[in-house]
């Protein structure tokens, strides 16, 4: 048993004996609930659940705890100052009504759902809004899943006083950027898998990523169908930034996500450049708390000569760019290309086990 679980399972219960019926049955459903599970989005869509708006200030001091309880504490920073960045981008837009809510951009449009009874055998929570996506399920008071984990920051970089930058993923493009102005002329041609970057991740917000996958058109990242005028808007969003970037089928099929990793692994790096990369690995599984992570650490390290860097788009900063991080049950994706290159989606998955689904087949062969 892990305190810290124990620890999550006792808040999950302590918020929701402060909700009323109508708040429960928003914000839990049954356990395992697949296919509801399995869905998980990063725009400014409808993620299913309750959210802080329907909440009183104790529930939502209970979900930051809830939040708090999983993360490490530099990515409970980043993620608090995620869901704060709405207001910038709501001054940022123009203070408008869109995407089919009176307020477009809504720091407190965050839900939550908890999957099944705290502290049950197995159960599960999440809680998701734009740019902010995080999933976990429990099994036996242990943490056997914390992916995906998605963080974006849309401005990627704003203005403070003193001219100073708010960048909360400045350190997945900084650390990403030193290694790859590391790589010798030979190197390089291995790591940089197309000269455009695609328009978004890969994986999209797929249930599981699987060999072929190409980004999904933007249209198709929320959960319901947009038609009419909005449909035709996101359409031409999404066509703008792909003529602006010069997007070709060419480009797509380069970073089309294969199982076979793409790009240069780190078995053909230095030492120096080695240590670049574990540090850029830190940003992607370090996310979660110290008491959970030492599965994924010893992943990484198990397989650190096999994990690849590939690098799509332009070099120099300030340019739409793209990169991959994979091995072994490990996959992480950084995009910023749209907004002219200041807005930023990340994520950490593992192609195995997301939403703990290999950890769960396992449980259920060895119990039958």
């Amino acid at each position: 048993m892990n305190p810290r679980a124990r620890a999550m399972a006792d808040i999950a219960n302590t918020l929701l004996a402060t909700l009323s019926s109508e708040q429960r049955s928003v914000a839990q459903y049954s356990f395992p609930s697949e296919q509801e599970r399995t869905s998980w989005f990063y725009t400014p869509t409808d993620h299913g659940g309750l959210t802080l708006h329907t909440m009183s200030p104790e529930q939502t001091r209970l979900v930051m705890r809830l939040i708090d309880s999983a993360l490490s504490r530099p990515a409970y920073v980043t993620a608090s100052t995620i869901m704060g960045l709405e207001n910038v981008l709501d001054q940022l837009e123009g203070w408008g009504a869109q995407w089919n809510f009176p307020r477009g951009r809504d720091p407190q449009r965050y839900f939550l759902r908890i999957f099944g009874e705290p502290g049950s055998e197995v159960w599960g929570w999440r809680i998701g809004g734009h740019h902010l996506s995080l999933n976990f399920t429990i099994q036996n008071d242990e943490l056997v899943s914390a992916t995906p984990c998605f963080l974006g920051a849309d401005p990627a970089a704003s203005p403070l006083l003193g001219g100073q930058l708010l960048r909360p993923l400045g350190a997945c493009e900084d650390l990403a950027r030193e290694l790859l102005s590391s790589l010798n002329d030979e190197q390089r041609h291995i790591a940089i898998v197309s000269s455009v970057p695609p328009v978004d991740l890969v994986g999209a917000n797929r249930p599981q990523v699987s060999e072929g996958d190409v980004p999904l058109p933007l249209s198709l990242i929320w959960r319901n169908q947009f038609t009419g005028e909005l449909q035709e808007v996101v359409e031409r969003i999404q066509t703008t930034e792909e003529q602006k970037i010069g997007l070709l089928p060419e480009h797509i099929e380069a970073v089309t996500y294969s199982t076979r990793p793409k790009g240069l692994a780190a078995s053909e790096m230095n030492s120096a450049q080695r240590d670049v990369l574990k540090t850029l690995l830190s940003t992607y599984v370090g996310r979660i708390h110290d008491d959970f992570a030492d599965d994924a650490q010893q992943n990484v390290a198990s397989n650190f000569e096999s994990i690849h860097f590939a690098w799509a788009g332009g070099m120099n900063r300030g340019l739409p760019h793209y990169y991959r991080l994979q091995g072994p049950r490990l996959l992480a994706e950084y995009d910023n290309t749209t907004r002219d290159g200041n807005h930023v989606h990340t994520v950490w998955r593992n192609p195995i086990n997301d939403f703990g689904v290999d950890a769960l087949s396992t449980h259920h062969q060895n119990s039958h």
